[in-house]
Order: structure tokens, then C-alpha cells, then sequence
């Protein structure tokens, strides 16, 4: 089966195609900018407004601890969403994902700090912050099998690289915007006392605009295909973990490798890490938010060319590239950061951001092809929210308190490059399935050989 109907016209399919693409990218940026928004405030002000009473060391463990709880909830997200997107559609769970993420982000902007409210602050914050991780969780999948149901054959990665280049995107915002605000708009104290409140405010004028794009597109072909036979599974979860648990692993073990790594930049730790005045470096605030914002730009470019190369050279072999990138980048970032300069800085963001491109442009159809149509959305959720535990989740902070323990970045990288390794090796454990059929009629054929070794 192809990914859409071939009764109509190829100028609608077209149309067609080009619309889901941008409700996709439009949608996981809005999503991806109330994300990457907090975590960039966690590594920024939110220990000082939030958890000052603990001592500055202490404060900035549970901020990033807060960044991290939040992941925690991801597969209770990704369990949801995945039911009743395999029972009743991917565009309604795509819906409801950002709307909870947009009310969140906005009730954050005026959630009341600490030294107004006392410990209900920090108590409320993780309430919010717990929300945006059940958001997540479903957020992903969704958006994934949107592009990627709907792509022709050959072009899946492509079409699948622009849901992942809103990731990027949202980066590029939130940094964009705490950069603005830091530097023109409210610097120096004013930042701390309400200008940091304006990007997250900012989020309901950001859901309403995804809304109207999301309800605009047409609901995936496959899943219309299930819907019309009446194949949904009954409940998704549980065949999923009984057939397909050792998939689910590895898959979540590659997806860790890369948000590990990302999160060095979208956790919020290199910010933390650089305008740290008792730290190593004592940048400014707003020179660091405006290198981030830059490699975010080269981040976007790398994982929307890895998309397009998967299409080409196979989803498995440029995952391989990208490890092999990343391995080496990571022992150049920190010796940059170093310097305390800013272009340096900048220098060590964007080529570590290449590795970290090539590791997550080709994710989208990577993942859906692993998994069978009837319970996809939540093979693909539950796989992406496992994997965002095993790897970013706790990042920044396992990153933080290995500096205060040993003295050196150092032990960050070798961390990182671990994990790098680790998602690797689970990597070389799955076949390549690039370009395998979609659709209902190729059930067995989707279930069979995902992993070397197992039969086909």
C-alpha cells in the first residue's frame, strides 16, 4: 500500500503533502520552544527564583532536577497519546498535545517565585513542568506518523525531517527570545523580576496559531486504511511490549545516545555551565543565548540534510556517521567553552551540533518503520519517551554534579561519549528497514527481521 491513495491527483497529493509537512514543523516547534524555553530558564534563573533557599550548589542540582522530572512523565504521555492515536487518530492527539503544552508554558509565565508564595513556587512549578513532560510524551509520535505516513516511499526521510526540524527551530526561538529580552528589552535586574515571564507568556499566541494549522490537515492514510477495516488493536500497549519489547530497547538505547547529547545545549547546561560566576568561564547571559541561538541554526541544517541523505545512503548508515561525529565533537566542546569566548563558543556548539543532526533528521522515519501500522503510534511514543529517560532526562544534572565532583569538564564529555557508544552498538543490533510498506496489507511483513540475528 502506498503511504496515500493513487486515485488522487498527483498536484493534490502534493498539496496535500506539503500542508501536513507544515502543520508538523509549525506544531513540534510551538511545542519544542515551551520545552526548550523552561530548560533554558532552569539553567538560567529558575535556581535563583525558585530553589535559592537550598544554597547556590544545591539550587542548581534540583533546576535542572526540575528539567529532568518532567521526562519522567513522558511515558505516561507517550501511553496515552499512543492508545487513542492507534484507536482514534493521530490528528486528534496532535490537537489536545498542544493545547496542554501551550497551557502550561503560558501559566508558567505567571506562576508567582518563591519569595512571594514560599515553597508552593517550586511545588507549582513541577506540577507545570510534569504537564509539559505528559505533553511530550505524546507530542512526537503523533507528528512523526503524520509526515511520515503521508510521504511517498522514497522520500521518507525527507518528509520525516520536518517534524524533527522543529526541534531545532524551537531552540532557536526560546534561545532567540530569552537573548532579546536579556539584552535589549529587560537587562540586569529587570530580567529577574518580570522580563523573563514575557517568552512564556508569549506560548498563547504561539498555541493558537498551531491550533488552526494542526486542524487544517487530513488524518494519516494508514491509520484512515485501519480506521476503514476496523483493525485497532484493542489495547496497543500490551501487544506491543508482548511482541516487540526487545525492539522497543534497543530503539530507546539509539534515541538516548542523541538526547544526551542534546541536552548539553537544549537542557539549558552549557548556559549554566558558561554565565556560571563561580564557575570556569563567567560569560554574560546574553552573548551565550545568541551562540546557542546560532547552533541551533546548524543544528536545524544538519538534521534536515541527515533526513534527506537516510532517503539515500539507508537510515542505519547515516545514524553511523552521526555517531562518529558526535564521539569526536564532544572532546572539542569543552576546551571551546573554555576559552570564554564567545565565537569559540559558538565554534564548539555548531560542530558538535553536526553529530547531533545527523543522529535525529533521519529519527522520524527510522522509528516508523520499525513498527507495525496497528500499534505505531505507540511503538514509536513509547520508544521516543524511554529513550528521552535514558538519555536526557537526568543530563544536565549527571553533568553538573560530575563537575562539582571532579573538577572538569572533562568528565562530561566522557560521559556523554558513553552513551554515544552505547547507542552505537544498539544501532548495529537493528536492521535497516528503509523503505519497507507502510500500510495495513504488510502487517507480518513490518512484524518480521527488525533486529540482526532474528529471522525474517
Amino acid at each position: 500500500m502506498s503511504a496515500v491513495s493513487v486515485t488522487q491527483p498527483a498536484s493534490k497529493l502534493s498539496s496535500d503533502r506539503r500542508r501536513v509537512a507544515f502543520a508538523t514543523v509549525i506544531g513540534t516547534t510551538i511545542e519544542w520552544y515551551d520545552f526548550f524555553l523552561y530548560a533554558s530558564a532552569a539553567g538560567l534563573i529558575f535556581a535563583e527564583l525558585f530553589f535559592k533557599p537550598a544554597g547556590p550548589q544545591i539550587a542548581i542540582l534540583l533546576s535542572f532536577g526540575s528539567v529532568g522530572v518532567s521526562f519522567l512523565f513522558r511515558p505516561l504521555g507517550a501511553f496515552l497519546a499512543g492508545h487513542f492515536g492507534d484507536k482514534i487518530g493521530r490528528r486528534a492527539m496532535l490537537v489536545l498535545t498542544l493545547i496542554l503544552m501551550g497551557s502550561a508554558t503560558t501559566l508558567i509565565g505567571v506562576l508567582p517565585t518563591y519569595s512571594q508564595i514560599g515553597v508552593a513556587a517550586p511545588v507549582i512549578l513541577l506540577l507545570l513542568r510534569i504537564l509539559q513532560g505528559i505533553s511530550t510524551g505524546g507530542e512526537w509520535g503523533g507528528a512523526v506518523l503524520m509526515a511520515v505516513e503521508h510521504a511517498p516511499n522514497d522520500k521518507r526521510g525527507r518528509y520525516g525531517a520536518f517534524p524533527q526540524i522543529g526541534v531545532p527551530i524551537g531552540l532557536l526561538l526560546a534561545s532567540g527570545v530569552l537573548a532579546l529580552m536579556t539584552g535589549v528589552i529587560s537587562p540586569g535586574a529587570a530580567f529577574l523580576e518580570w522580563g523573563w515571564r514575557i517568552p512564556f507568556l508569549l506560548s498563547f499566541v504561539l498555541i493558537i496559531v498551531g491550533y488552526v494549522v494542526r486542524r487544517s490537515v487530513d488524518e494519516s492514510p494508514v491509520f484512515k486504511e485501519i480506521a476503514k477495516r476496523k483493525e485497532q488493536t484493542r489495547v496497543p500497549i500490551v501487544k506491543l511490549f508482548r511482541n516487540h519489547w526487545l525492539l522497543v530497547i534497543l530503539a530507546a538505547l539509539t534515541f538516548a545516545g542523541n538526547n544526551a547529547a542534546g541536552y548539553m545545549t537544549t537542557g539549558g547546561y552549557i548556559q549554566n555551565y558558561a554565565t556560571d560566576p563561580n564557575g570556569f568561564v563567567g560569560m554574560e547571559r546574553t552573548p551565550v543565548l545568541l551562540a546557542v541561538t546560532g547552533s541551533a541554526v546548524v543544528w536545524l541544517a544538519m538534521t534536515w540534510i541527515a533526513g534527506g541523505v537516510s532517503d539515500r545512503i539507508g537510515r542505519r548508515n547515516t545514524y553511523i556517521i552521526g555517531w562518529i561525529v558526535q564521539l569526536v565533537t564532544v572532546f572539542m566542546l569543552f576546551p571551546l567553552v573554555n576559552t570564554g569566548n564567545v565565537w569559540l563558543l559558538f565554534l564548539g556548539l555548531s560542530l558538535f551540533t553536526i553529530g547531533n543532526g545527523f543522529t535525529y533528521g533521519q529519527q522520524a522515519a527510522y522509528f516508523t518503520e520499525l513498527f507495525p501500522a496497528s500499534i505505531r503510534y505507540s511503538g514509536v511514543s513509547i520508544t521516543y519517551a524511554l529513550g528521552a529517560i535514558l538519555g536526557g532526562a537526568f543530563a544536565p544534572t549527571i553533568a553538573t554534579w560530575l563537575v562539582q565532583q571532579t573538577g572538569t569538564a572533562t568528565s562530561v564529555a566522557f560521559y556523554i561519549a558513553t552513551v554515544t557508544l552505547i547507542a552505537f552498538g544498539a544501532t548495529l543490533l537493528l536492521r535497516d528497514r528503509t523503505g519497507i510498506p507502510l500500510g495495513p496489507d504488510n502487517e507480518a511483513e513490518q512484524a518480521r527481521g527488525q533486529i540482526v540475528g532474528m529471522a525474517r
